[in-house]
């Protein structure tokens, strides 16, 4: 395998911005390669397979979509509170927005993991490792709701964004307003997180 970092950078957010677009069938060398404006075949130089490169993507996904930890530095320097949750997830709602490719790639990388054995294994492994990094963080910054909340808010802000991308202006009647969304945030958080 060729050994060149930034072509490997290259060529993997290329095949994010075709998961996004094109979807997992989309996603071939070919495309690969076109998407990222390199010769045919270079793809097949730095991915033993199309599952390598399915691989290869969701690690990517993953690092792309992990917030800056100055900026969750910044953000925690606030009590911890209800109130503070609220924020931290309208912040994510709307990172995941502003991102919107990252959102709907892994989105295509999950279902493509209902046939890929392999591919649901690593994406198992990650997300779940994801999943208990950010419940430890959300006990050690002391922020309000036990394990059980947290995992309740975690299963009720995946579906959120869930519908936000996949049907957009459904949840808010139609007009995809990102304060309609806050609010929508708001009563998750309320309804799930104790007061303290």
């Amino acid at each position: 395998m060729v050994r060149n970092p930034e072509r490997r950078t290259a060529l993997v957010d290329a095949a994010i911005e075709l998961l996004a677009h094109e979807g997992a069938r989309g996603l071939t060398f070919r495309a690969v390669d076109a998407r990222a404006g390199v010769p045919v075949g270079t793809s097949s130089n730095y991915f033993a397979s199309r599952d390598d490169l399915f691989m290869q993507t969701g690690a990517r996904i993953t690092d792309r979509m992990t917030p800056d930890p100055v900026r969750v530095e910044e953000a925690m320097r606030s009590t911890p509170s209800r109130e503070l949750v609220t924020e931290l997830m309208q912040w994510l709602v709307q990172r995941m927005t502003d991102d919107r490719t990252d959102y709907l790639a892994m989105l295509e990388l999950r279902l493509e993991a209902t046939r890929r054995p392999a591919l649901r294994d690593h994406l198992n492994r990650t997300v779940r490792a994801d999943l208990d990094e950010n419940a430890r963080f959300h006990r050690e910054a002391g922020l309000p709701g036990d394990t059980d909340a947290f995992l309740v808010l975690y299963l009720a802000m995946t579906g959120l964004l869930l519908d936000h991308f996949t049907l957009p202006g459904m949840l808010t009647g139609g007009h995809p307003a990102a304060r309609d969304l806050d609010r929508l945030v708001e009563t998750i958080v309320t309804r799930i997180i104790p007061t303290e």
